[in-house]
């Protein structure tokens, strides 16, 4: 029997967080309906949740592909998973403890987490980091936020893949453990604190570029290459700089009588970049 488009929405969200599928990855029709076993029918179905919820866009051209987020959606995104998170943690009772079920399934994922950090296999490593704020989600008692804060982790992890997330995932697992032992003594206000400590952290080990304008990559393409000026070119633009400067004004050219090469540069020339 083939996969629903429940089951192939959920493989690829599965697949964001392991970081098995890197940002604007391409995700054909129909080689998702032969690996799925089911119509391409389903597979858009699946398809078209995913975009609902910001994971996948679509062009009538170009087909489906997983977002790269912008910086703004990247921002916006970590912007949401604090209200969420932030949220439910301060939404729990104060000096109020976790049951012992919720308490037990957390401490079972930071053990998972424990034993990829120790092992080999990155993507279940990644998967676990992320999906420890789903679980957290989940015991805190909303499932409906749970889903939502799911989405919202897929994009920050599509976030981290494209802007070379620094994070170190030990550090991650620690922060993890510290947010627990807080719940777990009914320390709201601290665990709250170390949640938004935490996404701060993730946040600034993103690699985002210094320079926000657009065009910057274009502006520095076009710029002009330096030509270097033949001595008599140059003792000609330090006569004329003279002239214009006056016989008694100090003009502050400092020439070098051997080569003709004086300190002043001609004015820059204008250049295409100039105009983007």
């Amino acid at each position: 029997m083939g996969s629903t488009a429940t089951d192939i929405s959920q493989r690829i969200i599965e697949a964001v967080l392991a970081q098995k599928l890197p940002p604007a990855t391409r995700l054909g029709e129909q080689q998702l309906a032969l690996l799925f076993d089911c119509s391409r029918t389903i597979v858009r179905e699946a398809l078209t949740r995913l975009a609902a919820r910001g994971i996948v866009t679509v062009s009538a051209r170009r087909g489906w592909y997983l977002i790269a987020p912008s910086q703004d959606e990247a921002r916006e995104a970590f912007e949401a998973r604090r209200v969420i998170e932030l949220g439910l943690i301060r939404g729990q009772p104060a000096q109020r403890q976790l049951d012992k079920p919720a308490l037990s399934r957390l401490r079972r994922h930071l053990q998972q987490e424990r034993a990829a950090l120790r092992g080999d296999d990155v993507g279940a490593r990644s998967f676990l980091l992320g999906d420890f704020h789903v679980c957290l989600a989940e015991c805190l008692g909303n499932s409906l936020l749970a889903d939502t804060l799911r989405d919202f982790t897929a994009r920050t992890t599509l976030t981290a893949m494209l802007y070379q997330s620094s994070h170190d995932a030990a550090q991650s697992c620690q922060e993890h453990v510290a947010i627990v032992d807080a719940l777990e003594q009914g320390d709201i206000a601290q665990a709250e604190a170390l949640m938004a400590a935490h996404l701060a952290s993730v946040q600034a080990a993103l690699q985002l570029p210094a320079n926000s304008d657009p065009l910057h990559l274009l502006r520095q393409a076009l710029a002009p290459v330096p030509r270097a000026r033949s001595p008599r070119t140059a003792g000609t633009a330090a006569r004329k700089a003279r002239a214009r400067a006056g016989p008694d004004s100090d003009s502050g050219l400092d020439a070098d009588p051997d080569s003709g090469i004086t300190a002043a540069d001609d004015p820059p020339a204008a250049y295409l970049g100039a105009l983007l």
